[in-house]
């Protein structure tokens, strides 16, 4: 297990354990982490799994892609930061990686 750190609008920090080879995005509802939806399960057809990856971090991760970057443009307020969770997947090079959920998801 790696280490998940994800802060949500009100600035509570949470620490999850996450397999590796599982999403952001399934790791914080599989223990029904508010403010993370995930309603198409990871399928890239909504934006409701939106989180802003900490600026640490960014550099550490592969680019979104055409498809991910189409379905942000649904999210509300995305920032230059902004991914969806269901894309990134986490792995011994991502412990501790620092997730911060937006106010809304729609």
């Amino acid at each position: 297990m790696v280490k998940l750190i994800v802060i949500d609008a009100e600035g509570a920090e949470h620490v999850l354990d996450a397999e590796p080879g599982r999403s952001v995005m399934k790791a914080a509802t599989d223990e029904l982490l508010p403010g993370i939806m995930g309603e198409c399960g990871g399928c890239l057809s909504c934006a409701t799994c939106h989180g802003y990856v900490d600026e640490a971090w960014l550099s550490r991760l592969d680019p979104p892609g055409e498809e991910e970057l189409d379905m942000l443009s649904c999210a509300v307020d995305v920032e230059p930061n902004s991914r969806l969770t269901c894309q990134i997947e986490m792995s011994e090079a991502l412990d501790g990686l620092v997730i911060r959920l937006p106010a809304a998801q729609f």
